[in-house]
């Protein structure tokens, strides 16, 4: 099996509005040239807002160090004040700044989601290139993938950590029934089988919020009919309807009419999920990396110490292996910004992005760094397990709605809903899911 280096030797939105492609400003001056002639800050007032999204109880950690960052390049930059902007993730990425975006009137810097995110607001000409800063700042090659964030060869987002998806499992109820850590699909549905006739609910799920829901269904369809699915869907090569798409959705729906998920999921939100699991009530759960800072803290999680991670077992299929992860969440820039306020990024850029605090991110939060580290000692076991599993995984594939367009996964998540709750089947699911998909790829070609 090739393995892929990661971290160390062991680690869409599509806009649903028509964006004007022409410059945002009077000319076609460039604030990046501007401000690179080697003039100094002035003391004259210098604002700058950072839309953030760690505003939840659970990322306390990471906005303290978003906020020692702050300080330290207001103390570096004469005359700098920088506003935080907290909101929450999907109403940042789905509602907020697509809003701003579209008026053109985006924070200085604020959180960016890659893929079509990040291609949407290039060609609507609403970011500012990074690439000679990254150049200057001898930056670039200390990170592990810009891909996320590269269109036409410019890189428009400096990735803030990796993520990966896979399933979390409780140690302690698996010994104690017996179960060995599940390698196929049958042995996956087997083990859930003996943990329903033990009363042991086998899956957490929370499906209110549903891209939480299309988790799992995203790496299962990928196991069925391989990596490039998404990619096929988007050129026309694969279709929702194909045989191994379906089969997925079939398998899926197994889990759901065996009630392997936790009773009313549907009216749950997305932090019961994990409630549930770390309240030791659940044997498994398919989440992403992210998950680990509340399961890991003793005070709120009584499996703090019987927690592993794995990835999805393979179901005979060409995607058997891979993992959902990548570096997908990062800082954008406006390309509206003034010299001096372009200076005051790059400093931002200095402190942010170090050894120490990509450092600081692992131990405390267990957040999978975007730069390649020198030192990764006091990592806790299970963050060293994630990082495992990633870095020895086949290959790795992109959450599909960083690339598939908004109608595609508004109607999938929906659907998935309705699946959940018996009012559609997978087949019906797939129709609709390809109509829409067809619909949605005539349209693009045609905005071209």
């Amino acid at each position: 099996m090739r393995k892929r280096t990661l971290i160390w030797s062991a680690g869409a939105v599509a806009l649903t509005f028509m964006l004007s492609g022409c410059s945002i400003f009077s000319d076609d001056s460039d604030p990046g040239r501007d401000a690179s002639n080697g003039k100094g800050i002035q003391n004259a007032p210098i604002l700058l807002t950072i839309r953030h999204t760690q505003v939840k109880d659970t990322q306390k950690k990471r906005l303290a160090m978003l906020q020692d960052v702050v300080k330290a390049t207001e103390a570096k930059v004469p005359g700098l004040t920088i506003t935080l902007d907290g909101v929450e993730d999907k109403v940042n990425r789905f509602e907020k700044l697509r809003a701003e975006m579209a008026a053109g009137n985006p924070p200085e810097i604020f959180d960016l989601f890659g893929g079509t995110d990040t291609k949407d607001y290039v060609k609507a000409n609403r970011l500012l290139d990074l690439t000679p800063i990254l150049q200057e700042l001898g930056l670039t090659d200390k990170f592990y993938s810009f891909d996320e964030f590269t269109v036409n060869g410019k890189i428009y987002g400096i990735p803030m950590a990796g993520y990966v998806e896979g399933l979390y499992y409780n140690k302690k109820i698996l010994t104690q029934q017996g179960i060995k850590l599940p390698e196929t699909w049958d042995e996956l549905v087997a083990a859930a089988a003996k943990l329903k006739a033990a009363k042991i609910t086998p899956f957490a799920m929370a499906a209110k919020d549903s891209w939480v829901i299309n988790m799992m269904i995203n790496t299962m369809w990928v196991r069925t009919a391989g990596a490039d699915s998404i990619e096929g869907f988007l050129n026309g090569s694969m279709h929702w309807t194909d045989p191994e798409v379906l089969k997925a959705f079939e398998q899926y729906r197994t889990l759901i009419q065996k009630d392997y998920f936790q009773d009313g999921s549907l009216a749950l939100a997305y932090a019961e999920q994990q409630n549930t699991f770390s309240s030791g009530n659940a044997a498994f759960m398919f989440d992403g990396s992210w998950a680990n800072t509340p399961l890991l803290d003793p005070e709120k999680s009584v499996i703090a110490r019987d927690v592993g991670f794995m990835n999805f077992p393979s179901m005979g299929g060409p995607g058997d292996g891979y993992i959902n992860g990548g570096w997908s969440n990062a800082y954008g820039f406006s390309k509206k910004v003034t010299p001096e306020q372009l200076l005051a990024i790059k400093e931002f850029i200095k402190q942010m992005y170090t050894e120490s605090m990509q450092k600081r991110q692992l131990v405390e939060e267990g957040m999978p760094p975007a730069m390649k580290l020198q030192d990764t000692s006091q990592v806790n076991p299970l963050i060293t397990e994630i990082l495992h599993v990633f870095a020895n995984s086949k290959g790795t594939f992109p959450a599909f709605d960083s690339r598939i367009q908004t109608k595609v996964r508004e109607k999938l998540e929906r659907g998935m809903q309705e699946l959940l709750g018996g009012r559609t089947d997978p087949a019906s699911l797939m129709n609709e899911l390809q109509k829409q998909q067809e619909a949605s790829n005539k349209e693009e070609t045609h905005t071209k």
